[in-house]
């Protein structure tokens, strides 16, 4: 009797998996036509946006920034290192932005059809990737038109994006659902984004860091998205391994964010219907 019991649970776990994986298609595929619908150029948008926001960047801020305190970006590899830095951060911006109203865009869905609720932040970050493929190819050509020939290091990408990937799963789940019951938070999110640009080195670089005061430092070195843009900018741009440190800081913060946003969406989902 056991045998068929446990032979039943796993065909179960296995259509809820094929079933989650195909409404997660669909959702990444609406998303994707609902963004481009009626656009001349397209899909071109993701990849002329890095570019035009690069070089508006570069223009502002290359004879500021562009060499740091100590030289450490020369005015050749600052628009690579603007545009590295903007993608990367924006898969994060994007993302949670977007993931923290997904519970409450799709009440309707979730009323008639029964349906795994975490699949609608989760499809949020899936759909940042998509774009993200499309800003890679703004940051080849970048590349090409400052002679940067790629290395074997681009071979850490997935690794790096895996880990990003996860973080912002986690920081969507915790975000769809507290918006559930506190609206405020879809007004507060984009100041809180606005001030984690900043408080990231996107456009600035970090020898900044090193002039500040020592709790200052540690929080900006303990900034997940310092980390994240470092981890990044070391394959493209420095086109050396990831440091140990910085793969372990990587891994810590999805580790982390993951484990909390699942917690905290896992132990109000059941109430979603009462406030949706």
């Amino acid at each position: 009797m056991a045998e068929p019991l446990k032979t039943l649970k796993a065909t179960h776990a296995k259509t809820d998996v094929q079933k989650d994986a195909f409404i997660l298609r669909q959702l990444v595929t609406r998303d994707f036509k609902r963004k481009y619908r009626r656009s001349a150029l397209g899909v071109v948008w993701s990849v002329l946006n890095p570019l035009l926001m690069m070089i508006v960047m570069a223009i502002v801020f290359s004879t500021i920034f562009a060499q740091g305190r100590n030289g450490s970006v020369s005015p050749e590899m600052y628009p690579l290192y603007l545009i590295v830095g903007n993608v990367t951060f924006a898969v994060m911006s994007d993302s949670t932005s977007q993931a923290l109203m997904s519970i409450i865009d799709n009440s309707s869905l979730l009323k008639k059809v029964k349906v795994h609720r975490y699949v609608f932040p989760v499809q949020k970050v899936l759909f940042s990737l998509v774009n993200f493929g499309f800003s890679l190819v703004a940051v080849a050509l970048v590349m090409l038109w400052f002679r940067v020939m790629p290395t074997w290091h681009l071979i850490w990408l997935p690794v790096g994006l895996v880990l990003l990937m996860l973080f912002c799963m986690g920081l969507g789940l915790m975000l769809s659902a507290l918006t559930v019951f506190f609206r405020d938070i879809m007004h507060l999110w984009s100041v809180v984004i606005t001030a984690w640009t900043y408080f990231t080195p996107i456009f600035w670089t970090d020898d900044y860091i090193h002039a500040m005061p020592s709790v200052v430092q540690v929080l900006m070195y303990g900034n997940p998205m310092y980390n994240y843009l470092n981890f990044m900018r070391q394959i493209f741009l420095w086109q050396t391994n990831p440091e140990p440190i910085t793969i372990a800081m990587c891994a810590g913060w999805a580790i982390v964010m993951i484990a909390i946003g699942y917690a905290v969406f896992h132990k109000f989902e059941h109430k979603f219907i009462l406030y949706i």
